[in-house]
């Protein structure tokens, strides 16, 4: 369901100003990719080895696309990409390490591909007490400040083609527990209190500010960026949470979340229907662009400019 539960909790309604296709919250990655021909197309997924990650690279893979999938190590996307059918290629990318991100980057680009979807599919949630990587909180670099770098690496050749879509994974998280003033940005270095949940949101919603302020500078390049939230999901995202969360989800969480095969269809659908080509600068839920009611900053566009060159001294260097 697209809409909210009553109260103060935001509610969610089609955005028209875009296309409405004919696919929802059960729909399924194959599913909403059914008759199209990817062969000649390639695409990166982050995260491929698991979860919405595999189940995005098989489907991308089994259309025809030529999937470059990524893990944490080589080994890691090596064994996934060795277990689908079709066209793939391993590369290690470490998101919490600039230097891994700049790496994979560059192999990338020795491949002189052309880069038709960018999908920023991998993140974390720690659950547990304040991390910092480099002086800045772990979930924040992982999820938003590795994919910032990966695509600013890559953005130079995906414009110079004129062309490709760049899907961020976001997250109803990003206006549902991100803290109360969006980004707090004299809170990134753990210099507050800090809430797992809250770091959470925090870095989802930077995806989602990410991909607003990317569409805005994309504009007329043929290249856009769009930005998802796939849904509860049974995947192993809960690895990290203490063993009681992680046994009741495992029990309980069929009941009501999403399989990968149906979390991964809004990232699919967005990263390939023909219906959206062109759409930039919009968040989809359930396979629809949607619009969100409420207090949050998730179209905040003064906030995702700020962010936008937060993350440029944050990653100074590695940006290309």
């Amino acid at each position: 369901m697209l809409a909210g539960c009553d109260g103060d909790r935001p509610q969610v309604s089609l955005d028209t100003r875009f296309p409405i296709g004919p696919f929802g919250a059960e729909s399924t990655a194959e599913e909403v990719t059914a008759g199209l021909d990817l062969n000649g197309r390639t695409a990166l997924v982050t995260g491929c080895n698991s979860g919405l990650g595999y189940e995005t690279m098989r489907v991308l893979a089994l259309r025809g696309a030529h999937v470059i999938g990524t893990g944490r190590t080589l080994e890691k996307a090596a064994a996934a990409c060795a277990s689908v059918t079709g066209r793939t290629t391993p590369l290690a990318l470490e998101l919490a390490d600039f230097d891994s991100v700049a790496t994979c980057a560059r192999a990338v680009r020795e491949m002189g591909v052309r880069l038709d979807m960018l999908i920023c599919n991998a993140g974390i949630n720690t659950f547990g007490e304040l991390e910092l990587v480099n002086g800045v909180e772990k979930i924040f670099v992982v999820n938003y400040l590795g994919h910032f770098v990966l695509v600013n690496q890559l953005l130079p050749m995906m414009l110079a083609a004129g062309a490709g879509r760049i899907v961020h994974v976001g997250s109803q998280s990003g206006y549902l527990r991100a803290p109360e003033a969006g980004i707090d940005f004299d809170n990134l270095r753990g210099e507050g209190v800090f809430d797992a949940g809250e770091a959470y949101g925090r870095s989802k919603l930077a995806n989602a500010l990410f991909s607003l302020a990317l569409a805005e500078r994309l504009e007329g390049s043929g290249v856009t960026s769009n930005v998802v939230h796939p849904g509860l999901v049974t995947t192993d995202i809960t690895r990290t949470a203490p063993a009681v969360i992680r046994v009741a989800f495992d029990i309980i969480g069929p009941l009501f979340a999403k399989s990968p095969a149906q979390g991964a269809a809004t990232q699919v659908y967005v990263a390939t229907s023909p219906l959206l080509a062109g759409v930039n600068g919009a968040y989809f839920e359930d396979c629809n662009p949607v619009t969100v009611s409420g207090d949050h900053h998730m179209f905040d566009a003064a906030m995702a400019g700020r962010l936008w060159a937060e993350a440029q001294g944050m990653t100074a260097g590695y940006l290309g």
